[in-house]
């Protein structure tokens, strides 16, 4: 696209305008932070390979417009072996990096500033093969199938029934290792505290106390056999808790994680329950619960007086009817939490989305992004950023808006 009708379209769209600045604090001080999540909806690694991919340019225009000093991308592959567009010595899990460097450090706009951030990206359950037969239609898949290519225009590839056969059987659904991943960012000026990084990608279900078993409708016995019940995870994605310590010394805890969508799952709504126990391990994390353990076998949950944001998609709307929302509900009302601020929607964009509620984040009406802040940080502003309907091309982002909520953190 020329570069005067890109600027052109950022302006109609009205990403030029009210670009938030950067602010900085300095030890003893109350450190500003703006946190972001965002699901831009299945980013592979060869549209991550190229500079020019048109969805990832706008994502990232509303990014360096929005400039959150911590942002969570959900939905982007985790590169590695068996995956589409992996190639023999590259680094696993590089995909983060390629965003950073490929599309948020360059300006998107000549109103708009590059951000420099540090990625942190880890492995996922989704598309790894597990062995196991975890749908029970009879047979194990465990061959990853042919994958359809990126259409030109830069929309997200279509499925295949083979590829949906694959990963019902993955131990997160994805139809080829590392898809759906995520992916954080975090200013280059932060300081990531990796080696006190904790993930929760292979914690068992069956060991979470209470676990919301599917049930066979027809039998009413457990959906999955000893065997599998034994080794399934609880985790689709995985969990992670990656502490940030701030320039005025203060540790914040992102809390990260994209529970499975709460559906595709038949008669035993396997899917609906495993949602359920995924949102509800923050609360269990939180209440330092006896069952939690990490993938290094660290045991505990997060201390009590500790700062820190629930981010991600967490697939769990609390205004949901469902029993199986308790857990969203349950999470917002915690005690540890802030969860009295809403992100909404500005009225001006509201009124162009009429059928949607102030704080729905997705296309299809519910509120299913979150930052949730914990009750001992300051919130002083929060959004959902949504586009002008008649400014969305034929090929939108995401089915998703970008969520942010700004803190202070300190002194």
């Amino acid at each position: 696209m020329p570069k005067k009708l890109w600027v052109l379209l950022l302006v109609v769209t009205g990403l030029v305008v009210g670009c938030r600045p950067r602010e900085q604090a300095r030890t003893g001080q109350a450190t500003p932070v703006r946190a972001m999540t965002y699901n831009i909806e299945d980013v592979r690694t060869a549209d991550l390979r190229r500079s020019d991919h048109p969805r990832l340019r706008r994502a990232a225009a509303r990014i360096q417009h929005l400039a959150p000093d911590v942002l969570l991308v959900n939905e982007m592959t985790y590169d590695q072996s068996g995956a589409p567009g992996y190639r023999a010595g590259d680094p696993d899990g590089h995909n983060a990096q390629r965003f950073a460097h490929h599309y948020l450090s360059p300006p998107q706009a000549d109103s708009l500033e590059g951000i420099s951030y540090q990625p942190v990206m880890l492995p996922v359950n989704t598309g790894l093969h597990s062995g196991l037969d975890l749908n029970n239609d009879g047979r194990v898949v465990s061959t990853v199938p042919e994958v359809p290519g990126a259409p030109d225009d830069g929309s997200v590839p279509p499925q295949s029934d083979a590829g949906r056969a694959y990963g019902n059987d993955a131990w997160g659904f994805g139809v080829f290792p590392g898809q759906y991943g995520m992916a954080l960012f975090v200013r280059d000026d932060w300081t990531v505290l990796r080696d006190s990084i904790r993930t929760f990608r292979r914690l068992p279900w069956h060991e979470k106390p209470n676990a919301s078993v599917p049930l066979d409708t027809t039998s009413f016995e457990p959906w999955y056999s000893p065997d599998a019940w034994a080794d399934v995870r609880l985790s689709s994605k995985s969990h992670w808790d990656v502490p940030v310590q701030l320039p005025n010394g203060k540790v914040l805890h992102l809390l990260a994680s994209h529970p499975t969508p709460p559906g595709f799952d038949g008669a035993a709504r396997r899917n609906n329950h495993r949602n359920h126990d995924e949102v509800q391990f923050w609360s269990d994390y939180l209440n330092q619960a006896s069952y939690v353990e990490d993938d290094s076998g660290r045991a505990g949950g997060l201390h009590d007086d500790a700062r820190f944001l629930v981010m991600g998609d967490l697939n769990a709307d609390p205004d949901d009817a469902s029993v199986f929302r308790d857990a969203i509900r349950r999470l917002v009302a915690h005690e540890r939490v802030h969860g009295g601020t809403v992100p909404k929607a500005t009225p001006a964009r509201q009124a162009d989305h009429p059928d949607l509620d102030p704080d729905d984040t997705a296309r299809w009406a519910a509120r299913i992004d979150y930052v949730l802040p914990s009750s001992n940080l300051s919130v002083r502003d929060a959004g959902v950023w949504r586009p002008r309907p008649a400014a969305v091309p034929a090929v939108p982002v995401s089915d998703h808006f970008p969520v942010w909520v700004d803190v202070r953190v300190g002194p």
